[in-house]
C-alpha cells in the first residue's frame, strides 16, 4: 500500500536517511523543513541539526539528492509560544522543562501532523531513534541514541500516524548509509544543546527575560548560606555554580534540593537529601498496550532524557500518576517527564509534579 508521507527534515543526518528510506520503499514522499525562528541567526549557528539557516539549506540539498519535493513551513510563532515561552514560564515557576520533548508534542506531532492530515497526507515520518510496532512505541536498539523518552508524551492517535524509519538502526549504521547515498550530512554533528539559546547560556537567557530577582540560598535548617540573582537559574540536583559563602559542616559538596519561586528561595544540602522514592506526576498520557493501571503495576520509569531507568510500581489515582520507586533516585525535578515502560515498550507518561 502506497502512503502519502510528509517527511520532517531538520537538516540533520537522521531525518535525511529517514526520508530516503521512505521514498525508496515506494511511498509518495514530500519533505518539509520547519522554520522555527523569525530570525534564524538568533538561534544556534553552525552544523547543529536544528533551527538554523544552514540546516534549512542542508535539508533542501538532501531532498534534492533523494529526489522528493521540498517545502519550508513557517512555524516560528507557534514554536515561540508553545516551546520558548513555555520554557521560560516553567523555570519561573520553579520547574525544569524539557524543550525537545515539548517540541515533539506541540510542534512535530500536533501542529505539523494536524496540517499534514488536513492536506491529505497519511503519516508524518521523522528521524527519531525509536521503534513503532503496531502503533506501540518501543526503544531503539541503539541505547545511546534512543529517543522513546522524548516521544513518550504522544497519544495513541498521533502514534498511529507516525513513521520512524530508523527504528531498527544504530546511529553508526545511519551515518554509513547516508554516506553511501551521497547525502552531504553524513558526518554532520548531532544537536545536543537547546536550539533557541544561541550561546548556550541558559541562565543568561532566562535572566534577560525574567530579570534579576535576588533571594536567599538556605540549608535544610533554614540558615542562609548564600544568595542568588534568580531562582530560575537553578535546577534540582545542581552542584556547580551555587556560589555559596561558607562550606558545609562536614566539608562535603552541596546540591540544590528544592526551588521555591514564591519566596524566591533555593534550598541546598547533601547528596543524600536528594534521594526520593515516591513521585507524583500530572497530565498522564496512556499510549501503550495496557490500560491505565487502577492497581499498582510493576514496570520501569525513566525520569529524564538518557537518564537511569528505575524499577517501580505505578498507579493512576484520579488525574495523577503515583510512582513508588524500588530504589531511591536523585535529582528528580518537577517539570520533567516520567515515562513508564514494560520492558522496552512505552506504556505512558506524565509530568513530574513532586517527589519525596
Amino acid at each position: 500500500m502506497t502512503l502519502r508521507v510528509l517527511a520532517a527534515m531538520s537538516g540533520g543526518v537522521d531525518s535525511a536517511v529517514a526520508a530516503a528510506r521512505i521514498a525508496e520503499a515506494g511511498h509518495d514522499v514530500t519533505g518539509v523543513h520547519l522554520a522555527l525562528s523569525a530570525n534564524p541567526q538568533s538561534y544556534r549557528t553552525g552544523a547543529r541539526g536544528c533551527c538554523t539557516i544552514e540546516d534549512s539549506r542542508d535539508a533542501r540539498r538532501a531532498a534534492d539528492v533523494i529526489g522528493i519535493p521540498f517545502y519550508v513551513w513557517d512555524m516560528a510563532e507557534r514554536f515561540h509560544r508553545d516551546v520558548v515561552e513555555d520554557f521560560v514560564s516553567e523555570y519561573a515557576a520553579g520547574r525544569t522543562p524539557n524543550p525537545c520533548l515539548r517540541c515533539n508534542e506541540k510542534i512535530k506531532f500536533e501542529a505539523v501532523l494536524d496540517r499534514a492530515l488536513a492536506l491529505g497526507f497519511d503519516a508524518v515520518a521523522t528521524g527519531h531513534h525509536a521503534r513503532l510496532d503496531g502503533g506501540v512505541l518501543r526503544r531503539s536498539p541503539d541505547e545511546g541514541k534512543d529517543q522513546s523518552y522524548v516521544l513518550g508524551v504522544l497519544t495513541r492517535e498521533q502514534l498511529k500516524h507516525a513513521i520512524f524509519p530508523l527504528g531498527d538502526s544504530t546511529k553508526a549504521e545511519v551515518r554509513e548509509e547516508a554516506a553511501r547515498r551521497g547525502l552531504m550530512v553524513a558526518d554532520k554533528p548531532d544537536s545536543h544543546d537547546i536550539c533557541f539559546i544561541a550561546d548556550g547560556d541558559t541562565r543568561g537567557f532566562l535572566a534577560d527575560r525574567l530579570g534579576a530577582a535576588e533571594g536567599p540560598i538556605v540549608d535544610e535548617s533554614g540558615e542562609v548560606v548564600g544568595s542568588h540573582r534568580g531562582a530560575y537559574g537553578f535546577t534540582v540536583g545542581q552542584r556547580k555554580g551555587l556560589r555559596i559563602d561558607r562550606p558545609s559542616a562536614d566539608g562535603g559538596p552541596r546540591y540544590v534540593l528544592s526551588i521555591e519561586p514564591v519566596s524566591n528561595t533555593v534550598t541546598v544540602g547533601p547528596r543524600s537529601s536528594l534521594e526520593v522514592t515516591s513521585i507524583v506526576a500530572a497530565r498522564p498520557v496512556w499510549n501503550g498496550p495496557v490500560a491505565a493501571p487502577a492497581e499498582p503495576l510493576a514496570c520501569t520509569v525513566q525520569l529524564r532524557a538518557h537518564g537511569e531507568v528505575y524499577g517501580c510500581r505505578a498507579l493512576l489515582s484520579g488525574e495523577e500518576v503515583h510512582i513508588a520507586l524500588d530504589a531511591p533516585a536523585t535529582g528528580v525535578a518537577a517539570g520533567q517527564a516520567a515515562v513508564l515502560y514494560l520492558g522496552d515498550t512505552v506504556i505512558g507518561s506524565a509530568t513530574i509534579a513532586s517527589a519525596s
